[in-house]
């Protein structure tokens, strides 16, 4: 065990913002605590004594199997690899000797070329998200699927989705792998082709997730999930957990007695199919049975569509000085609005949109048509010279456009949706022309005039409706929840609170919604 002045060190002090935070956003790292490292190398452990820790940071994971082999009397080989000689060095002020890092080597795992089989990997892989990524290094990200999976992933897909892909690839028969990833790995863009590979050469054995209460990094504003993975045949089923109370024990005894079904006041857990995981989503509680049986899906009635996102909000979203200032019309721009923070009531006016205005918030969208720049009026030429000078035709997003400065279109919607957040999300009542940016998603009826959209809106945010969301949410430190478009369509709305606002049934032309 380590001296109190030790423990007071493995205790990190994360930065909420400034050069510190960015620092840690561009190396990925965030550590582990012990009750969760502990509980991980366990499970790897239990298929053989060694073990392999791609990214080695301050030694969480090595520190833990220390532990575990002075407890248990077993002899353990350690390996690992670790991009920053430094974290090393850290790592044996922390409790590793120089004996316990001579297998660890320094360099950049994903291009390491030849690197043996082992029956035992664990990780919390550098968490960075594509966007910070080089255009080379991209490259070699979709070679190293297309070369694992036999397809390429979506660009957008973070470099921990490449860890675990690379580890996997690198699990001896038998062998048993566990990683803590952010609940993306379940739900990203790049999950169909990524769990339809995993699913068919791997065994899913174990997945856990945390309440906002019971978060392994409080201070991080991700939605963790721990894989409990094995080189075994694959099975249609596996252990789905929910961690309810953080520093528990109880995980390590559960994963010690084989991921059984518990119901407890620490820890849930039952046996899922996991096409209906991956379905539902394997970040998000399993839908109780019998859901829809008194309730209409939100999308039989509804269609969502995500905000505009203009890729540098500070270029094309102003405010009426700003717009003054460079001399632009305002014929160039729509209304707008971009943070759910901006919309406090549960209805939008126009009269809300001009003071958040006259209080120096954005709320005018430059919205250029695909036209040649000499086509415009000389200040908004000279406007797009000064977005031309920021880099901003470079950008990721922007680069994707045919004409960098045409800003995506949308039809405005009856209700926006405010879908993150640590507030409560609600359904906001669009009562002006305006269209919202990516901190909403746009809520359309199927069939506009049916229903009056004020009873809509009443059914919309009832506490019954409400109180579904996190059936159909991620859920994030602090309590907030994000609900991707997709899955809103997914939200079970009871027929009780739709027949309360005198909505009559047989209106609906979906009978088929009624399961």
């Amino acid at each position: 065990m380590f001296s109190p002045a030790i423990m007071e060190k493995l205790v990190q002090d994360l930065p909420s913002h400034g050069a510190g935070r960015e620092a840690l956003r561009e190396k990925g790292q965030f550590w582990t605590p012990e009750w969760v490292t502990d509980a991980m190398i366990e499970w790897c452990l239990s298929a053989s004594n060694e073990i392999f820790d791609p990214a080695v940071g301050s030694g969480a994971f090595l520190r833990a199997a220390k532990r575990y082999a002075w407890e248990n009397g077993r002899e353990i080989s350690l390996y690992g690899c670790e991009l920053y000689r430094e974290e090393i060095t850290k790592a044996c002020a922390y409790g590793l000797s120089e004996i316990d890092v001579e297998n660890v080597f320094i360099g950049d795992f994903i291009k390491q070329p030849s690197l043996r089989k082992y029956k035992g990997i664990v990780a919390n892989p550098p968490y960075i998200r594509h966007h910070r990524l080089s255009q080379e290094y991209k490259a070699f990200l979709k070679e190293l699927s297309l070369k694992t999976l036999g397809q390429t992933l979506d660009a957008r897909s973070g470099l921990h989705i490449y860890f675990l892909i690379k580890a996997l690839s690198l699990l001896a028969e038998g062998g048993h792998l566990a990683f803590i990833l952010p609940a993306d790995v379940c739900e990203g863009k790049f999950s169909n082709t990524l769990w339809g590979w995993l699913s068919k050469n791997f065994r899913i054995d174990a997945l856990v997730t945390f309440t906002a209460a019971a978060t392994p990094f409080p201070k991080v504003d991700t939605n963790p999930v721990i894989l409990f993975i094995s080189k075994n045949a694959p099975r249609k089923n596996l252990c789905w957990a929910q961690v309810k109370e953080a520093d528990t024990n109880l995980l390590h005894t559960w994963v010690i007695e084989g991921f059984g079904q518990i119901d407890r006041p620490e820890i849930f857990a039952c046996d899922r199919l996991l096409d209906e995981g991956l379905q539902t989503g394997l970040s998000r509680f399993p839908m109780p049975q019998g859901i829809y049986e008194n309730s209409i899906r939100f999308g039989d009635i509804f269609k969502v569509v995500r905000g505009i996102a203009t890729g540098c909000n500070e270029f094309f979203f102003l405010n009426s000085a700003q717009i003054a200032a460079h001399n632009l019309p305002h014929t160039a721009f729509v209304r707008a609005v971009g943070r759910g923070r901006d919309i406090s009531s549960e209805v939008l006016t126009q009269e809300h949109v001009d003071k958040l205005d006259a209080a120096g918030h954005p709320t005018f969208l430059l919205s250029l048509n695909a036209l040649p720049p000499k086509m415009f009026t000389g200040a908004i030429q000279k406007y797009l010279e000064y977005g031309r000078n920021l880099g901003l035709p470079e950008r990721s997003l922007i680069k994707q456009r045919s004409t960098w400065y045409h800003m995506e279109q949308r039809k405005t919607p009856s209700w926006l949706f405010a879908y993150l957040g640590r507030r409560n999300c609600r359904f906001v009542l669009n009562n002006t022309g305006i269209v919202p940016l990516t901190g909403f998603l746009c809520v359309y009826e199927k069939v506009p005039g049916k229903f009056s959209r004020e009873k809509l809106s009443e059914v919309l945010n009832h506490p019954a409706t409400i109180a579904n969301l996190p059936l159909v949410a991620k859920s994030y430190g602090g309590g907030a929840l994000k609900v991707e478009p997709r899955q809103l369509e997914r939200l079970p709305i009871p027929l009780s609170v739709i027949r309360e606002q005198g909505i009559e049934m047989d209106l609906f032309p979906h009978a088929d919604c009624l399961l």
